[in-house]
């Protein structure tokens, strides 16, 4: 699963950096999503799989910190880009003339740095607050990674700060994330509903069903962990749950943009070596192949 999810989050990004067509910034925001899902089970998958071989369930306390830093880290960027891809499909389809003139690389560039920069403060302050607390020797973590709430769990020290930062973080960003998201589809619908051919509603739906799985598998699965550590003192309920939202997303967001994307279905024949010719047409004696292709490799179409 986890050599999967790298690869086809990884031909994801190649694939939109290598087709001029895909310059777009709805594709931008989906190859940083992919390289962030790449960094997000990175930072836990290897080392459950070396515990695995290893037969060894030890992670020191500096590793043990760091782990939890880019765990939060790559977990806010996945909902903080989740939250700009909706705003970027809300212009699309309820501003469309004015798409190219809002959505320029500039504010695309802009508003993927603020992802970073939030995420990179969060996950700084949160793991501050986790350093100043006293931890037993010899503690164990009952989960597969240095999961936030179960380390504050754990802790020696009394952890009023620590949950006072940490239920306030995950209101504000995780619950912000999702009404950002909410609302703009919200202004979506309306448009949508008005369109009279049912062609191009589904057309304009489409462009938001990738997304809005996406959404669904992140947020679902996330919040399917913290109703199930609420509810049930097991441990091992919670880490089952937790490979939902930290392996399965990530892996299947390949799959759910890829196949229902005909850009991107065309852009990964080019990128495998088997685009196709389409349609050979005969202009004053000269032969034309499908200049979309042709352009791609550098060759020349002007007639």
């Amino acid at each position: 699963m986890y050599i999967v999810t790298v690869f086809g989050n990884l031909i994801i990004i190649l694939a939109v950096s290598s087709d001029s067509h895909l310059h777009a910034p709805m594709y931008f925001f989906l190859s940083n999503l992919s390289f962030v899902d790449i960094c997000f089970v990175s930072t836990t998958i290897p080392k459950a799989l070396w515990n695995i071989q290893t037969h060894r369930k030890v992670i020191t306390y500096a590793g043990c910190i760091t782990q939890m830093y880019f765990f939060l880290l790559f977990a806010v960027l996945d909902m903080s880009l989740l939250t700009v891809m909706a705003y970027d499909r809300f212009v699309a389809i309820c501003h469309p003339l004015h798409y190219t003139i809002n959505m320029n690389s500039w504010l695309c560039a802009l508003l993927v740095l603020l992802s970073y920069i939030v995420s990179f403060l969060y996950s700084l302050v949160q793991s501050v607050v986790v350093v100043q607390l006293s931890f037993c020797p010899g503690m164990e973590i009952p989960h597969y990674f240095c999961e936030l709430h179960q380390m504050v769990k754990l802790a020696c020290s009394d952890t009023f700060i620590c949950d006072t930062v940490m239920y306030f973080g995950t209101a504000l960003l995780g619950c912000g994330s999702l009404a950002g998201i909410l609302f703009s589809y919200s202004k979506i619908v309306p448009p949508i509903r008005g369109i009279s051919s049912a062609q191009g509603k589904y057309k304009a739906f489409s462009t938001c069903a990738s997304h809005l799985s996406v959404v669904s598998l992140f947020y679902c699965s996330a919040l399917a962990v913290y109703l199930i550590s609420a509810a049930s003192h097991s441990s091992q309920s919670s880490a089952t749950a937790s490979v939902m939202y930290t392996v399965v997303t990530p892996m299947l967001n390949p799959f759910i943009y890829s196949p229902r994307n005909k850009d991107m279905k065309e852009a990964l024949k080019i990128l495998f070596g088997k685009e196709t010719i389409k349609g050979i047409t005969v202009l004053g004696g000269r032969t034309t192949t499908d200049c979309r292709a042709q352009n791609l490799r550098g060759i020349s179409c002007d007639f």
